[in-house]
């Protein structure tokens, strides 16, 4: 393996900084809220870039093109995508690492070479990650969160939701078990994205992430400028929800779901609350949702006729 530290450009002096948070997009980024939740951090927040890796090593270009503007006669910009670590001060004055980016797509064990660097210079002993997953919930209901990691003391009196189960690998996940390898308290903040929204930006899920961050950790943030994007995106699903019965269906059948197993996890105290009836598996769901979204493919292509 090549020398990691050429992947990796420091900025100023180094300090003693203990808490370090990663929030990668890409592929555990549903509705778009590990990325609207860094973007909201580093705006609200006084933030200084100390660390930059090289994308044209790590990024994939051609499957995530950059973006680029043309004016009327002339490409007048681009936006070349940054895997950057930044010093960010919170609303209490407490300084924290952020890094963030897009996920990696090559050189996933020189990068996490790189990133063990970073953290050996400033002196970091606690490690946060974001991600966001597809869950079959419905918008209608708080969105739930999932603490994971090593740290006993932080993960405790938060119930796990799933068993043994293999996923694919992604740089979260690998940043949380490798930096747990070594030693460092590295725990998980995941949000549970509605499976129906996980395509579009959907700024509560970024809403409840800084609040799991803030939950998890102790430093003060806010989500300011998302509860505005988070109101304008659920009256716009609001809106196809009324317009659409068999979204509606799949919908309330999300809610009946929901609804039982949190009368379920109340009953685990209080049996006489125990619910009563069936609601669709989860299973059934999805295939509900898979037949929704077939049909919308199948009405856009008899508007696209008449």
């Amino acid at each position: 393996m090549r020398s990691p530290g050429k992947l990796l450009t420091t900025y100023g002096d180094h300090e003693s900084i203990p808490t370090l948070v990663h929030a990668f997009s890409g592929f555990v980024d549903a509705g778009a809220g590990v990325r609207q939740a860094a973007a909201t951090i580093k705006d609200s927040c006084q933030t200084t870039v100390v660390a930059s890796f090289d994308v044209d090593e790590l990024l994939d270009f051609r499957a995530r093109r950059p973006r680029m503007t043309f004016s009327s006669d002339h490409f007048s910009g681009v936006d070349i995508p940054a895997i950057t670590v930044s010093r960010v001060v919170d609303d209490a004055g407490q300084p924290f690492l952020l890094l963030d980016g897009p996920e990696p797509d090559y050189q996933w064990n020189r990068f996490l070479a790189a990133v063990d660097l970073v953290v050996d210079a400033f002196e970091v002993t606690n490690v946060v990650g974001l991600s966001a997953i597809p869950w079959p919930a419905p918008h209608t209901r708080p969105i739930g969160i999932t603490v994971h990691g090593n740290d006993p003391d932080l993960i405790a009196g938060r119930s796990a939701v799933l068993g043994d189960i293999e996923v694919p690998g992604h740089m979260g996940a690998l940043l949380e078990y490798h930096l747990g390898q070594r030693g460092l308290s590295s725990i998980g903040v995941t949000a549970q994205v509605p499976h129906y929204l996980v395509q579009f930006d959907f700024p509560r899920c970024a809403m409840v992430l800084v609040e799991g961050l803030t939950d998890v950790t102790g430093l003060s943030l806010s989500g300011v400028g998302l509860e505005a994007g988070a109101q304008k995106a659920e009256s716009e699903v609001a809106e196809q929800l009324s317009g659409n019965e068999e979204f509606a269906a799949v919908v309330s059948a999300l809610e009946a779901q929901y609804d039982q197993m949190s009368e379920a996890r109340s009953a685990l105290t209080k049996p006489s609350s125990a619910p009563q009836g069936e609601v669709p598996s989860g299973d059934e769901i999805a295939a509900q949702v898979e037949e929704f979204l077939a049909g919308l493919g199948d009405d856009s292509d008899k508007e696209d006729k008449s």
